[in-house]
């Protein structure tokens, strides 16, 4: 693992405590977490297997649990969230839950048949040990299933904050936390070790009767910033006021809302099993030439493979 892998962006002191300041009235703002819980769990309708016990990383309020029981032969899903007020709120659904970080889990290997986390691992700094990591918490040929918010989420906060603290103070500082981009995410899938990786990613985009209305939402999900390099101040009223001013002017709608955009990126991908799973073919066990079936000529390079 590199340097640049294990680089420290996020105070993780920070989103413990922002998920335990949200926990008490989560459900007055999980609306997102419900919505991508849904379509994590539609995404177990295709497949003709059976996961009797479950684990879901980053459990917030116990949503996925919610969309989870009772589908795809899903018995038991234990529930993990780094913050313990969030995981007592969680504990709620009956289901086992515990307090514990993504970056370092407890569990054995070979525990689970399926491991989900739902908009949770866009605040880890080891992304690429924390996917090792539940890889390895998954039995051989288990599933893997993951929602994060990346792209361009909330762009439209970001630009009116970016130019409302221009505009007020003459300088800029980091206000919204930096987001993965899909290519990076489905290559950290393949670089952990799972097999047959997948990802793809949705918008979704909600209406809000002004902009002040969204900024709670994120803080009553625990959402706000924690970036390591965020100003530790707090942002001047004037900022906040001509933030919430140019939102509106860029963005609201003809009904008066203004839209406020999530791109989220979900991943899919399973732990290896030889025994099951289909392997690539052999480096030159081709019986057919690709230049035949395309009716072209094929040209040597002059360089061997892996040369």
């Amino acid at each position: 693992m590199t340097d640049a892998d294990s680089m420290t962006v996020f105070d993780r002191r920070v989103v413990r405590l922002h998920r335990d300041r949200a926990a008490p009235a989560i459900a007055a703002h999980d609306f997102l977490f419900k919505e991508v819980a849904e379509r994590l769990a539609d995404r177990l309708e295709i497949i003709r297997r059976s996961f009797p016990r479950a684990l879901d990383l980053g459990c917030h309020g116990g949503e996925m649990a919610g969309a989870l029981l009772g589908k795809a032969g899903i018995e038991t899903v234990v529930q993990a969230d780094l913050s313990p007020a969030m995981a007592s709120t969680a504990a709620a659904n009956g289901q086992p839950t515990l307090a514990a970080d993504e970056e370092l889990l407890p569990f054995a290997p070979g525990s689970f048949d399926l491991v989900v986390s739902n908009l949770s691992l866009h605040w880890v700094n080891d992304l690429p040990g924390a996917l090792i990591q539940a890889r390895q918490a998954l039995k051989p040929d288990g599933l893997f299933l993951a929602a994060l918010l990346g792209g361009e989420t909330l762009f439209e906060l970001r630009r009116s904050l970016f130019e409302a603290e221009q505009e007020v103070t003459g300088g800029l500082s980091p206000r919204i936390s930096p987001m993965a981009g899909l290519r990076d995410a489905a290559g950290l899938l393949q670089r952990a070790g799972f097999a047959l990786p997948v990802a793809d990613m949705d918008s979704i985009t909600v209406s809000y009767p002004n902009p002040v209305r969204l900024m709670q939402d994120l803080r009553g999900m625990g959402e706000t910033n924690a970036a390591l390099a965020r100003l530790k101040a707090p942002t001047r009223r004037a900022v906040i006021a001509r933030a919430m001013e140019r939102y509106a002017e860029l963005f609201q709608e003809q009904d008066g809302t203004v839209p406020a955009t999530f791109d989220v990126i979900f991943l899919a991908a399973w732990s290896p099993d030889p025994t099951t799973q289909q392997q690539p073919a052999r480096r030159g066990s081709a019986n057919a030439r690709l230049a035949e079936a395309l009716k072209t000529t094929e040209v040597g390079t002059g360089v061997k493979p892996g040369g």
